[in-house]
């Protein structure tokens, strides 16, 4: 028996999806813009002289880089909280969770920018008197950050990606929502074809972007 392909009952969740789109977009650009902040710590960090705060901030970055953000996002909600004794909402959870993923990508992706640029450019900054915090502001990040667009970019969108993870602590995401669409009407094939084409509306025009970014910084 031929399936008949319906979509118009899911006009009737118009709201749950709009929500899903929000909470989805929200946590997007949360933990991409706390993740940049994060990130920027643990790159200066990495590249300060201390080698006690450099050992243990890549220890960190090796846990969160290494281990599925699936894992990561149940231990922070499940397990932190009988170690610390605080009590964490599931969004809280995750928003941590993803900052914290992200920064461990972010921070390799700006230290990497920054040990790219020629020591020529240092030498010559310390030659002309320069500080070293007038030496990083002024020559050593503008000319790293054209190197760091594309990928910072690239992982903005793989944050995007993980955000259906947080359905599995009940966060209210575009997945989610689909669940729950799912199971008030039965009706999977149009729910999660709807949510997959909701994901590539948003996606498709970001990866372009990373892909021209990419091309004009290569020139």
């Amino acid at each position: 028996m031929q399936y008949q392909w319906d979509f118009g009952f899911l006009l009737q969740y118009k709201g749950l999806i709009g929500v899903g789109v929000l909470y989805t977009l929200a946590f997007t650009i949360g933990t991409a813009v706390s993740g940049l902040v994060v990130g920027c710590m643990i790159a200066l960090a990495r590249l300060s002289n201390m080698r006690v705060a450099t050992a243990v901030v890549t220890g960190v970055i090796e846990i969160f880089r290494c281990t599925p953000v699936l894992v990561q996002l149940v231990w922070v909600y499940y397990a932190l909280p009988i170690l610390t004794g605080i009590e964490l909402s599931p969004s809280v959870a995750a928003f941590i969770t993803l900052t914290l993923y992200g920064a461990s990508f972010f921070g390799e992706i700006i230290r990497g920018g920054i040990i790219s640029v020629d020591m020529g450019q240092w030498d010559a900054g310390r030659a002309l008197g320069m500080r070293r915090h007038q030496l990083m502001g002024d020559v050593i990040l503008p000319q790293a950050f054209r190197r760091m667009v594309p990928p910072l970019v690239n992982q903005t969108v793989l944050q995007l990606k993980n955000t259906s993870l947080l359905s599995v602590l009940a966060v209210p995401d575009l997945l989610y929502q689909g669940q729950l669409i799912t199971s008030a009407s039965y009706r999977p094939l149009e729910t999660y074809t709807m949510i997959a084409v909701i994901y590539f509306i948003i996606l498709f025009p970001l990866t372009r972007f990373a892909h021209r970014l990419e091309a004009r910084m290569s020139h």
